[in-house]
């Protein structure tokens, strides 16, 4: 599968780059790269719409001056290029996320292992840091945890290590699902499902503690989903959006009856978690 690379550029880009992003994140692009004019959002080929890419730009071009081009991010080149630029990540001094290339540093909690490929989640988003944060203060020891839209599986890597056990990993992309596959093994985690598709596969299951680190729209669509499979006093952790869609994703949260516990934010980036 084939992703869309959409090159922004913005001005003024402080004021103006945070506002595109969340609206072109509610169109399903997954990951956004800031340049020195704007930033670069991907999304998967088949989800890719110029139309609407032009509609929700045309909204803004009365307060900003904005330009785009796309082209298609075939898998050999994406792949060059994390090679090229993945750089490894600490996280509160405790998680250290790198690749196959990088030594591995004494000290830390965690150390990952991260082939960097499509999928997302290597670590660099401020989304992946910010759950690794939480799950980290967690006690997940010996409980049921699922990774929901697992990208490249290190939050259920990351899980395994703090002792959760058994876990389920999920995504409805397949460079994610190989990839979260291949990583795991890269950990020599044995005690996680990796499954191919969306929340309709989590009927029947159970567990104590969800994270979901997708966008603001399939988070508010499957919230009752994961309120069904959460067991009592359980965890739900929720990233993906931004400081502006707290109130939203807290509404919906607390309106099924979770519990608001705390958040964290980063680079106007939010996450959220709750205890049912």
């Amino acid at each position: 599968m084939n992703y869309i690379e959409v090159a922004v550029t913005i001005e003024p880009k402080e004021q103006g780059s945070d506002v595109l992003i969340a609206k072109l994140s509610e169109l399903g692009f997954e990951s956004f790269v800031e340049t020195e004019q704007g930033f670069l959002a991907y999304i998967q080929e088949e989800e890719y719409s110029e139309e609407e890419v032009e509609l929700t730009i045309g909204d803004f071009l009365d307060l900003f001056k904005i330009k785009f081009m796309s082209k298609i991010i075939p898998k050999q080149n994406w792949n060059k290029e994390w090679e090229s630029n993945f750089q490894p990540i600490d996280v509160d001094g405790k998680c250290y996320i790198r690749a196959p290339f990088h030594e591995k540093k004494p000290g830390y909690l965690l150390d990952i292992i991260i082939e960097p490929k499509m999928s997302f989640g290597t670590g660099h988003h401020d989304t992946t840091q910010l759950m690794i944060q939480i799950l980290m203060l967690l006690n997940v020891k010996n409980k049921a945890l699922l990774d929901m839209g697992c990208g490249t599986g290190v939050l259920a890597i990351a899980a395994s290590m703090l002792g959760a056990n058994p876990i389920t990993a999920i995504d409805i992309d397949d460079w994610s699902f190989e990839n979260t596959i291949e990583n795991l093994a890269k950990n020599n985690i044995n005690n996680a499902l990796v499954h191919k598709g969306d929340a309709q596969i989590l009927e029947g299951k159970i567990f104590h503690t969800i994270l979901a680190n997708i966008n603001k729209n399939v988070l508010l669509a499957d919230m009752s989903v994961y309120k069904k499979v959460l067991e009592k006093n359980g965890n739900l952790v929720l990233s993906g959006f931004f400081e502006t869609d707290i109130s939203e994703i807290k509404t919906k949260a607390e309106d099924l009856g979770f519990k608001y516990e705390s958040i964290y934010i980063s680079n106007k980036w939010a996450a959220l978690h709750f205890v049912y």
